[in-house]
């Protein structure tokens, strides 16, 4: 009797995207480097994208990538906005071959613009599918005034005589660090992304 040798196969990491999510305009630079699947859909990123960087979710947003403008609908704006139904979008796809970045804006009032940057092709972690590899600097406040209001800010806080510190930091919860950055807080966030 012949001895046959037993081959377990493993299926091939999964394989998705690092990227480079840098918001524009502000002091410190804010950036984070993410691991993320090529497949997901642009309501997920968008949620993704929130919990990295630290916003509340609590303005509009919209994906330009590759010259379409995508978003959630609202029947208010669809004629002046001309944005498409992002609810059904697949990053890849809408990526096309050629496109290697897209653009990220949330809150219409404050302006914040990201830039996305699709750095390489990466394995994806087995124990989660969207993680924070890297980063830098604290996202500003919600509501701040975008990136002249930030810059205003964080004067008013750096300096005990500025007539609004305490206004300030009572406004932001007590105290703020521009250059904190916490990868295992990004992550726990992550966590909790329903994608």
């Amino acid at each position: 009797m012949s001895s046959t040798k037993v081959t377990t196969l493993h299926p091939p990491p999964e394989y998705g995207w690092q990227v480079r999510v840098e918001l524009l305009e502000v002091t410190p630079k804010v950036w984070r480097r993410l691991l993320l699947p090529s497949t997901i859909r642009l309501p997920a990123l968008h949620r993704v994208l929130q919990a990295a960087m630290g916003w509340t979710d609590s303005h509009l947003h919209e994906f330009v990538i590759a010259g379409q403008r995508y978003s959630t609908p609202d029947p208010d704006w669809a004629d002046e906005l001309k944005q498409r139904d992002e609810r059904r979008i697949v990053l890849e796809k809408a990526l096309g071959y050629q496109s290697r970045c897209f653009d990220y804006l949330y809150d219409f009032g404050d302006s914040w613009h990201h830039v996305v940057i699709l750095e390489e092709h990466a394995p994806l972690k087995s124990d989660a599918l969207i993680f924070c590899t890297d980063g830098a600097n604290a996202c500003p406040p919600e509501d701040v005034g975008g990136a002249p209001g930030y810059a205003e800010f964080l004067a008013g806080i750096a300096d005990p005589q500025h007539e609004e510190h305490e206004s300030l930091l009572t406004w932001v919860g007590g105290s703020f660090d521009p250059h904190h950055f916490s990868r295992d807080a990004v992550n726990a966030a992550l966590a909790k992304v329903r994608t």
